[in-house]
């Protein structure tokens, strides 16, 4: 049943994505920040208390939803569950973004790129070169679809109904709200206090990352160049530690870009006439708009593999 869910799901946000899923996650991170503005004295005690409060209610929601139309009809649970993923899986929100980066490049339309990025990433994209627009639409598009795709489906499948993917999409939005300040950011008494009170919720969110994202990194190495992913995430993955995301998204990075045969990281303009410092990740040539199309098969081919791995678990728990 899960596997029709996850199909079903895919289906629709294809045909139609649903408009309103920003609006949706606003409202949490809306609720996230009232509990903060409640509970948030710098303590980490408070912020465990905080991940309870915020992520247990819609958890546990969520499950005795399912449960309950479950115990009427099978086929209302089922349709519960392709609601829930349509609502919290977000492929075609990446995807689409992704292709408007990659249009406006392909145009030599620069400016356009640049905005489309800016819009996708939230970052400033004024002084970036093309082969940076398109380094950076491949990063995204790699840790949008762990995020919104792989872990999603992931918890999805280990916990009854959706509460799984409630769990891990919540977790997910309340680690980026309560975040750490970057590496080298300027602090106040309150940036610092959030640092402390939003570490539990970034504890939860390494725990429930831990599996699905070495899952996705040897996905990404089955159906692209093996060799050079796993020497890409043996190598390099520990060195993005210090960036956003830390070691997990360099697992995802670094095997993604063994997996295309490309390099991404790498130092970008920032303010004034400085760089920013990122560490290289993958192998081969810089990217360009020419293999943008090549980072989208990779997350299909992959997302494919799931699928038919989800199969074969639903076939062996059919058979006598």
């Amino acid at each position: 049943m899960n596997l029709i869910a996850i199909l079903s799901a895919l289906a629709l946000e294809q045909w139609r994505a649903f408009r309103w899923r920003a609006s949706v996650e606003h409202a949490f991170v809306q609720y996230a920040r009232a509990i903060e503005r409640r509970l948030n004295a710098g303590t980490a005690q408070q912020g465990t208390i905080a991940v309870a409060i915020a992520l247990v209610p819609p958890v546990a929601l969520a499950a005795a939803i399912f449960f309950a139309l479950a115990a009427i009809h099978p086929l209302l649970g089922l349709a519960w569950n392709v609601v829930a993923l349509y609502f919290l899986m977000g492929f075609r929100r990446f995807s689409h973004a992704f292709t408007d980066v990659r249009e406006s490049l392909v145009a030599g339309n620069l400016g356009a790129a640049r905005r489309a990025l800016a819009a996708w990433r939230g970052i400033d994209a004024g002084e970036l070169t093309a082969s940076d627009i398109a380094k950076l639409a491949i990063e995204r598009g790699l840790v949008d679809s762990y995020g919104q795709v792989f872990a999603t489906l992931f918890w999805f499948t280990v916990l009854p109904g959706p509460a799984g993917a409630v769990l891990y999409r919540g977790a997910a939005l309340l680690a980026a709200e309560w975040q750490a300040p970057a590496p080298g950011a300027e602090t106040t008494p309150i940036v610092q206090a959030r640092a402390v009170f939003g570490g539990p919720a970034r504890a939860l969110l390494f725990a429930l990352d831990w599996i699905p994202v070495r899952l996705t990194a040897l996905s990404f190495a089955i159906v692209g160049d093996f060799e050079d992913a796993a020497l890409c995430w043996r190598t390099q993955a520990k060195d993005w530690a210090a960036q956003e995301g830390g070691e997990h998204v360099g697992i995802v990075l670094a095997s993604g870009a063994g997996a295309l045969g490309v390099k991404i990281g790498g130092p970008l303009p920032a303010a004034g006439d400085k760089l920013e410092a990122r560490p290289e990740l993958g192998l081969g040539d810089e990217p360009d708009a020419q293999l943008l199309p090549s980072a989208v098969g990779l997350v299909w081919r992959a997302l494919v593999l799931w699928l038919l791995l989800i199969l074969l678990l639903t076939l062996a728990n059919w058979a006598p």
